[in-house]
């Protein structure tokens, strides 16, 4: 079955599912094949990894450090995975022949940060991905921008890619995380309701956007890590 018809069909199945329903058949559906999470094991990341545990603690997560994330969020990665039990986190890095080609002292972001989430973020997840037919993430329709009309399911070049939490609100997320005692990123306490890399990420006022501290005073407003038909996405072209 073609991915697109395969991705619309999930779709009208899910249309009244919870995310727990979609996240349980994702892991299960033999059309969609061997699926992994991708997590930042950011700001709200804790609730579909808390998911994922409930379901199957071998499922599959990859975790992208960029090698330019918060001191925290490394700290965070390694006790959120160990206290829910998850027994696969695949934590990836940059190639480090590119990085010392490209980036040997680390301040490629200054110039051209499309470049260095490239090489940072793009080309290591895509690597990381290839031996998986799908992949789940944490995006939210709420979250704006290119994420405002998230289906559950969408073709993501030859894979499938999985959003269970596209319709969730950020009250949904604050009550889950509250209902299961969930350890919270210790950085959004901060001022830091959206976690990426450090150079990258600033504090955000009460009354600004939740990604408003990402690449502030820029246009960007995706890293790049989502593919289009098949080829690495630029800015701009982010599924």
């Amino acid at each position: 079955m073609p991915l697109k018809e395969l991705a619309e069909r999930r779709n009208i199945l899910h249309r009244k599912s919870d995310a727990q329903t979609v996240l349980r058949h994702a892991l299960t559906d033999v059309q969609i094949g061997k699926i992994a999470m991708v997590s930042s094991f950011g700001a709200e990341s804790v609730v579909l990894l808390h998911m994922i545990a409930e379901i199957d603690k071998a499922t599959p997560v990859i975790f992208l450090d960029t090698e330019m994330l918060f001191p925290e969020t490394l700290t965070y990665q390694r006790e959120v995975a160990a206290s829910l039990g998850l027994t696969d986190v695949r934590v990836i890095s940059p190639n480090r022949n590119a990085v010392l080609t490209e980036d040997v002292d680390g301040l490629l972001h200054q110039a051209d940060t499309d470049a260095c989430c490239d090489l940072r973020k793009t080309r290591p997840l895509a690597e990381a991905l290839s031996a998986f037919d799908g992949w789940i993430t944490g995006r939210k329709q709420f979250q704006g921008g290119k994420r405002a009309q998230l289906p559950l399911f969408e073709k993501d070049g030859r894979k499938i890619k999985v959003n269970p939490l596209a319709k969730w609100t950020a009250q949904d997320l604050q009550a889950y995380i509250a209902q299961h005692d969930l350890p919270r990123h210790p950085l959004v306490a901060k001022g830091y309701p959206s976690v990426g890399c450090m150079p990258c990420t600033t504090r955000v006022g009460d009354h600004e956007d939740q990604r408003a501290g990402r690449w502030r005073n820029s246009e960007k407003t995706e890293c790049g890590i989502h593919f289009k038909d098949g080829v690495v996405a630029r800015e701009g072209q982010a599924a």
